[in-house]
Formats: structure tokens, sequence, C-alpha cells
């Protein structure tokens, strides 16, 4: 049986916010340059989602325009599955949050595994589906990290730690997966170093920070989980080539979890990908978390045709890498 990507849709906030206007709000105290936000990040905007809009909004408004596009009535979804790094709630899932809104019957459950969620939960849904538990799934993810952003910066201390979460923006992605005729997800591969889960994260929330505001903001060493990534992200790129025998030039896209410009700049001269291969939408849109692939594949899509190859790149905190290709059917 194939398995592939039948449908793709995504969702933004309506309210911008400009990264020289982010710098102003929180650093406005401290001797930092006009614009450095804007230049180190290459982010110029992004957007935010208001305070009465959640994570599961984001996923829901994706959700329905993919049920839509495709004509697929949420009664014939029997798999849904929220995979996003952020949640609405500790309990229940916010799968049944989005169920719920869209009138759907389907086994409903959260998957969560950082930025690598989206990827993660279309890599389950084919998984189940080609074990025989599930038919037509419904991947969706709804990603508000701009809410880990520390509001106020004490001094330069904090700001380094503190400085990645300012690279967030929110967004929705829902994709459909189900059988088809020919090509698919014919190839998925991860890699895991767990050894580097403490290198950044939102740590509060759980049994370690249950009640703690100043573990719900997000901090890490943005340098040193970009040398993780380098480190070992070339590994995995080398292997997908040598399984698949296919080079740059046989995919018609390649989308990765894009962080800032920087970041994305120095994966092109790593990996060696023509940038023409790339949808970059960290400039505008900033680190959508999970959501960037999506959001990327749903841009591209009326760009692919049958036949046509997608390499989808991801890189999670924990840290997991992984990469996945769709073909077009």
């Amino acid at each position: 049986m194939n398995v592939g990507i039948t449908g793709v849709a995504y969702a933004l906030p309506a309210r911008t916010e400009l990264t020289d206007d982010l710098q102003e709000r929180v650093a406005g105290g401290l001797p930092v340059p006009a614009g450095l936000f804007r230049r180190t990040t290459g982010i110029r905007q992004r957007q935010v989602a208001a305070d009465d809009e959640y994570a599961s909004d984001l996923a829901i408004d994706a959700a329905t325009k993919v049920l839509a596009d495709t004509g697929t009535d949420p009664l014939d979804v029997d798999l849904l599955l929220f995979a996003s790094a952020t949640r609405d709630m500790t309990e229940p899932a916010t799968a049944h949050v989005v169920q719920h809104a869209l009138g759907s019957r389907a086994h409903a459950l959260d998957v969560t595994n950082a930025c690598n969620s989206f990827l993660n939960g279309i890599d389950l849904a084919r998984s189940m589906i080609l074990a025989g538990r599930a038919r037509r799934a419904l991947v969706v993810t709804g990603e508000t990290p701009t809410r880990a952003m520390r509001p106020r910066l004490e001094g330069l201390a904090q700001a380094r730690t503190a400085f990645a979460g300012y690279t967030f923006g929110d967004a929705g992605a829902a994709v459909l997966v189900e059988p088809v005729a020919t090509g698919g997800i014919v190839d998925v591969d991860t890699e895991t170093h767990s050894e580097h889960w403490e290198v950044g994260g939102i740590f509060g929330g759980g049994s370690r920070h249950p009640r703690s505001l100043e573990h719900t903001y997000f901090t890490g060493d943005g340098g040193k989980l970009r040398d993780v990534f380098e480190q070992i992200g070339a590994g995995l790129i080398e292997r997908v080539a040598a399984r698949t025998g296919w080079g740059w030039s046989d995919y018609a896209k390649v989308l990765v979890h894009q962080v800032t410009l920087p970041y994305l700049d120095r994966f092109v001269a790593v990996t060696g990908v023509p940038r023409d291969k790339l949808e970059v939408t960290v400039s505008e849109l900033g680190n959508m978390a999970s959501a960037s692939i999506g959001v990327q594949l749903s841009r591209v899509r009326a760009e692919l045709g049958p036949g046509d190859r997608v390499l989808m790149v991801g890189l999670g905190g924990g840290v997991s890498l992984m990469t996945m290709v769709w073909e077009v059917s």
C-alpha cells in the first residue's frame, strides 16, 4: 500500500508584529542597538495570536480548510492527531478540542516532540494506515510559541538565554493522509541525540516545574543548538541520498525547519542544497515551531505536479532530526 498526503492547508493569526517593535517592547531599557534582533535573526516580522486565540483555533482553521479543499466529510476521518509543541492545556489532549469543533468522531490523540511534532504526526498516521488501524488520518498542528517569549528583559545576561525565544511566530497547519495509487511518502529517517535535551526548551508545566512562571518562558543556547544540529544533521541527509539514490536535482522542493535566516544560510552552506529549492518563510513569519514545514508545504503545493518529490527536513529540541520524502501522486 502507498500512503501519501492528499491535502494540505495552513492558518495564520491576523496580527503582525514587527521585530523592531518587539525589541523595543522587551529590551527598551537595555543598551541594545536599534534593529539588533532583526539583523541578528533575519526575521522582519511574525504573526501573533490574539489573547483569546489558542493553538487549537489555528489547528481548527487549517483543518477546516483542508477538509473543504479535499471535499472530505469530518466523519470520514478515523484518526485525528494534534501534533504540536504547543497544547491548549495539560489535560485533556488538545486533539479533542479540535475534533469537537470539526464534528469528527475519529480516534483522537496528541503527538508532541518539539519542532518535529508535525512530521512525527504524519509518520505516525502513515504507520497506522499501513498497520490497518486507520484508513484516513487528519494531522493538525497549532503553534503559539510567542507566548513563551519573556515579556521584559531584566539584563544582558538574561537576554543571552532568552534571545532564541524572540524568533517565534504563531501558525497552524493540517494535512490529510490516506492511501494513494502511486508515490506517497516513500522514505522516512530519524536520528535522536537525547543527551542534549537540556540545551533549550520550555521547562515548566510538567512534574518538574508545575507552577513556576519563570519556567514558562523559552530559555536556551541558540548557538549550541545550531552546533549540535550541524554536527549530526549532515549524516542524515547523506543517508537519504545513499538509500534512495536521489540528489538535489531529483527534488522539486526541499523544506527545512527554519529558526533564523543565518541558520538557514548555514544549512545551505553545509548541505549544498540549491537555494531555489527552498521555500523561505522565516523572514516574514519567524520560527513557527512544528508548523514551519506545514506552512511551507501548503505554500508550494500549487507548484507541484504528479511525480514531483519533496524532501522535508525537521529539527527539534531534545534533540531530534527527521527527514521525509513525499512523492506527489
